[in-house]
C-alpha cells in the first residue's frame, strides 16, 4: 500500500487515507517525506514504533514537490519532510506547516555518477560535454530539489548550454537513479545518499558543487491533531535519530 501512494495524484491520496478499510485506525501517524529519505525513514519508522508501542506509521515518498502538492489537495499528513529549504518555504507561505515545529535534521550532497558497466569513460563533469555522451539523467528542477541543486552545478562548471540537449529528466531522485542503474542514460546527478543506495549498479564519477546549501528541513503539518508528529520530529532529530540517518550517508545539519 506505502509504495502505491508515492504514485497517487494528490486527491486520490487523500480518499485512500481517509476511507480504505481499516486504514484510519491502524495509521496513527501520517509521514509524507522525500524520495531520498525512503530508506532512511523506513529505519525511522520501525524504530520509533518499537519505542512508541501502539503507533504506527504510514509513510509517503515522492519528490518533495508532488508532496508539496498533495498538501495543498488536502492529503491527511502530519509530517513533511523535504529535501530543500526551498519547498518548506513555499508550504510555510500557503499555511500548510507549523512554522515553530520546522527544524534541518540533516545535510546531503550532489554527486555525478555512472552505470556501473558504462563503456563511456567520464571522469568528471566536463566530460559530459563529449560528443559520446547521449544523455544526462537529472530531476525535474520544477518539482525534484536534486534537480535543482544539480542545475547549479551545472550552471557552476559552465555548462548550461552544453548539456540542455542531453538532459532527460526525471520525476523524483530515485528515478534519477533507477536510469542510471539500467543504463538507460549516460551519467546522472543524484545525492550523495542515493548513490551510496546503489553503490553496487553505479560507478561514482565525482562530488558536484552547488550554491545552495542541501539541507532537510522537516516540520509538524498545520492540520494535524496528532501529538505524535512532534514526538516523531523529536525522535527524528535525536541522538538515535541522527545515528539511523548516519547509517544511511546522511550529515548533521
Amino acid at each position: 500500500m506505502r509504495k502505491r501512494f508515492s504514485a497517487l495524484p494528490a486527491i486520490v491520496l487523500a480518499v485512500a487515507l481517509c476511507l480504505a478499510p481499516g486504514m484510519a485506525s491502524a495509521a496513527d501517524l501520517t509521514v509524507s517525506a522525500a524520495a531520498s529519505l525512503t530508506d532512511a525513514f523506513k529505519a525511522l519508522k520501525v524504530a520509533f514504533e518499537k519505542a512508541n508501542p501502539g503507533t504506527t506509521i504510514t509513510t509517503n515518498f515522492a519528490a518533495s514537490g508532488a508532496l508539496l502538492r498533495q498538501l495543498e489537495n488536502g492529503a491527511p499528513v502530519d509530517v513533511f519532510a523535504s529535501a530543500d529549504q526551498k519547498t518548506m518555504n513555499q508550504a510555510a507561505e500557503k499555511k500548510l506547516i507549523v512554522p515553530a515545529t520546522r527544524v534541518d535534521f540533516v545535510q546531503n550532497s550532489i554527486v555525478l555518477v555512472q552505470p556501473a558497466d558504462s563503456k563511456i569513460n567520464v571522469k568528471s563533469m566536463a566530460d559530459l560535454a563529449k560528443p559520446d555522451v547521449k544523455r544526462v539523467a537529472i530531476g525535474n528542477p520544477a518539482t525534484v530539489p536534486a534537480g535543482r541543486y544539480s542545475t547549479e552545478g551545472i550552471a557552476l562548471a559552465h555548462l548550461t548550454q552544453a548539456l540542455a540537449p542531453k538532459l532527460v529528466p526525471a520525476e523524483s531522485v530515485r528515478q534519477t537513479l533507477d536510469y542510471v542503474t539500467r543504463g538507460e542514460v549516460d551519467a546522472g546527478f543524484v545525492f550523495a545518499t542515493d548513490a551510496k543506495h546503489a553503490a553496487a549498479k553505479v560507478r561514482f564519477v565525482q562530488d558536484v558543487p552547488t550554491t545552495t546549501k542541501v539541507t532537510y528541513p522537516i516540520a509538524v503539518i498545520a492540520s494535524s491533531k496528532n501529538p505524535q508528529a512532534k514526538a516523531f520530529i523529536a525522535f527524528v532529530v535525536s541522538p538515535e535519530g541522527q545515528k539511523i540517518l548516519g547509517a544511511y550517508g546522511f550529515k548533521k545539519p
